[in-house]
């Protein structure tokens, strides 16, 4: 009997070594992308992915990413947010992601949603100060980008027309009304949305603030 049970630990062992250890985490959550806005880097996710982590998220579901925010929203949308998505749904063995973005970064995944196949892989969306509506902000830098950031651009126009919420995504959005980059504060809110008013915080602290936080994590449950 003891050799019988020594065999079944050792081939349990093996069969671990051989192929569940390799096998993708299992987990009851979505993995998340992180998606920066203009002129910052994945490092501003810091504190939000750690909370993440406290709260249960594997590490290898947490993926943030730094790109050219210069470049346009159609290419980041493109070149870095569908190849990124695709990567993380196979690393982790999900079928959908949830997608937390911040000012510009809103602008190029909800392209990605609408326009590149992503509302069949995306879960929850979230935008924290997103220029959904433009921003006066981005008449005074020339990227291009940019231009597509300012109120009635080209790409805003195309962006927002018809549904501005498509597919079965859940889309939230976050704004503040002391927000010194998105101007008017209305620009951030969508139909279809669940829009969430905060307290009078900045801009960049969308991503840190202890309740924004708990606020998120409640919406991609």
């Amino acid at each position: 009997m003891l050799r019988k049970r020594l065999t079944a630990i050792v081939s349990a062992l093996a069969l671990c070594i051989t192929g569940t250890a390799l096998a993708p985490v299992a987990s009851a959550q979505d993995p998340i992308l992180f998606v920066h806005g203009y002129t910052e880097s994945a490092s501003v996710w810091n504190t939000m992915i750690g909370r993440f982590e406290k709260d249960g998220y594997p590490k290898s579901y947490l993926s943030a990413y730094s790109y050219n925010t210069s470049q346009s929203n159609v290419t980041d949308a493109e070149k870095e947010v569908k190849p990124r998505v695709e990567t993380l749904l196979k690393n982790t063995g999900a079928t959908k992601v949830d997608i937390v973005a911040h000012s510009m970064g809103s602008l190029n995944t909800r392209y990605y949603i609408k326009n590149l196949g992503g509302e069949l892989k995306v879960d929850d969306w979230v935008s924290l100060g997103g220029p959904n509506h433009g921003t006066e902000f981005a008449n005074w830098c020339f990227s291009a980008s940019c231009v597509e950031m300012r109120v009635g651009s080209t790409f805003l126009n195309a962006l927002n027309s018809g549904d501005e919420t498509p597919g079965s995504v859940s889309y939230g959005t976050w704004w503040s009304p002391c927000d010194e980059i998105i101007n008017p504060d209305s620009s951030v809110a969508l139909s279809g949305a669940t829009n969430t008013k905060t307290a009078c915080i900045s801009h960049s602290a969308l991503k840190t603030d202890a309740t924004v936080y708990s606020q998120v994590r409640e919406f991609v449950k």
